[in-house]
């Protein structure tokens, strides 16, 4: 975070490499290399039709060149290349549990980051808030992936509000081959209507990228505690209204809201097929990823 020394820094940054490898190791390696791997397939060759190939690996050029029928011939990518594309805006600094969203965001990326380099896979980062805050090329190795973690803790967005169309854009111009990506937010971006802003962004990069969504929520963003009158500010728009929490009705619209907010969102996911999980910054995350790898078998 801001103004963090840099013998803090490399304390936080210790600490967490040191929990999230132990994870890493001992749980999800597996589970990551079951759920991701092979899902990329790469062009090898090709070679004379033969009873029982797919019409579908075709390669009409050879075949009307050559006058016989050849088809397309694809092996399992065995390395893949992981993106990770990370909210840093500000609602992400809210947290009414034992940790803030940001912070639980970081270790979720952690895991994510160690589970890859153990498979052999390169990692990149798009760091982002109303637009691409910083992003960091996919490589190998342990070096490189602390000084992700590294910026996981000490970026400072230059701006507070969210547009994760924008970040989903700019993966898509950046890279051109498939990857895995993973989308970790709290996924609070959507119009006066409670839809996503982001869904036609979404659609084209899941339809080039094997996507997932890591969303992360703290309990208050679902629903008001009873606590009175309270100032409440939007951390992203600075915007602050008085709002009176002890109102039943004022809890049911805000709750109401939230249940629209929730099913838009879901809706997209289901229609283009994308894997996601929803965890709470109070729980125990390993449980919420080692849902979503299992979904993918």
């Amino acid at each position: 975070m801001p103004n963090t020394s840099a013998t803090d820094l490399l304390r936080k940054v210790r600490k967490i490499e040191i929990r999230t490898k132990a994870l890493s190791h001992q749980i999800f390696a597996g589970e990551y290399h079951s759920a991701f791997k092979g899902r990329g397939m790469a062009f090898s060759e090709v070679r004379e039709y033969q009873y029982g190939d797919d019409v579908r690996n075709m390669d009409w050029n050879v075949t009307a060149r050559l006058r016989s029928p050849y088809v397309k011939v694809f092996e399992e990518e065995r390395e893949l290349t992981v993106v990770l594309l990370v909210d840093v805006s500000r609602s992400g600094l809210f947290g009414t549990s034992v940790r803030t969203k940001r912070e639980l965001l970081t270790e979720i990326a952690a895991v994510l980051s160690f589970s890859a380099i153990l498979n052999n896979d390169k990692v990149g980062a798009l760091f982002f808030s109303d637009h691409v805050e910083k992003f960091i090329t996919p490589s190998k190795g342990r070096t490189h992936l602390l000084h992700i973690i590294r910026e996981m803790l000490e970026l400072e967005p230059t701006s507070d509000g969210t547009d994760i169309g924008a970040a989903l854009r700019y993966l898509t111009n950046a890279i051109k081959k498939k990857c895995t990506v993973f989308l970790l937010s709290d996924m609070l971006d959507v119009d006066a209507d409670g839809r996503p802003r982001y869904e036609d962004a979404l659609k084209v990069a899941a339809g080039r990228h094997d996507l997932s969504v890591i969303k992360v929520h703290d309990p208050v963003d679902y629903a008001l505690p009873s606590v009175g009158i309270v100032n409440i500010k939007d951390s992203e728009s600075g915007k602050s209204a008085w709002v009176d929490t002890s109102s039943r009705e004022v809890r049911r619209a805000y709750g109401s809201w939230m249940s629209t907010v929730g099913a838009e969102e879901q809706r997209i996911f289901n229609l283009y097929n994308i894997d996601n999980v929803d965890i709470a910054t109070g729980s125990d995350y390993v449980k919420g990823l080692m849902a979503l790898f299992a979904g993918r078998r």
